[in-house]
């Protein structure tokens, strides 16, 4: 296991309530209604919110992988992420796919930045071993 040497930053929530409930930030940045995936409550899933925070980290993994490489990334660059939650033998279980779009790169340039990124990205690093993960450049 890899430990943290030097923390830059950390999050602090409390949920109540689990799938059914709320979450909060420390400094109530964030305040958001929780709901079951599927279902028509009024608030987002833990599934979304992985998605969410993956591809936004993705892309920052992305921007220092071109600045490394001295390319520039698009400004419209996009990672459509799609987290499902599932079963299998063991229980519940997640699976990914990042859709990653940089219009106007080579292609070889584009997977190149990619490629890095996933290895550079901590929530790649996270669910590396862990997930089936699968990257597209679209």
């Amino acid at each position: 296991m890899n430990k943290v040497e030097n923390v830059l930053y950390t999050g602090k929530t409390r949920t109540t309530g689990g799938r059914d409930g709320a979450a909060r930030s420390e400094d109530d940045r964030l305040d958001i209604k929780l709901s079951p995936p599927g279902s028509n409550g009024p608030g987002t899933n833990p599934e979304q919110l992985f998605a969410a925070g993956w591809s936004a980290c993705f892309i920052g993994a992305m921007g220092r992988a071109a600045k490394d490489k001295r390319v520039l990334l698009p400004a419209d660059t996009a990672v459509d992420a799609e987290v499902d939650l599932g079963t299998n033998e063991g229980g519940f279980q997640l699976q990914a796919r990042l859709n990653v779009s940089l219009p106007g790169l080579a292609r070889e340039v584009a997977q190149e930045l990619v490629e890095t990124a996933h290895q550079i990205c901590p929530y790649s690093k996270m669910s590396r071993g862990n997930i089936d993960v699968t990257i597209n450049l679209v």
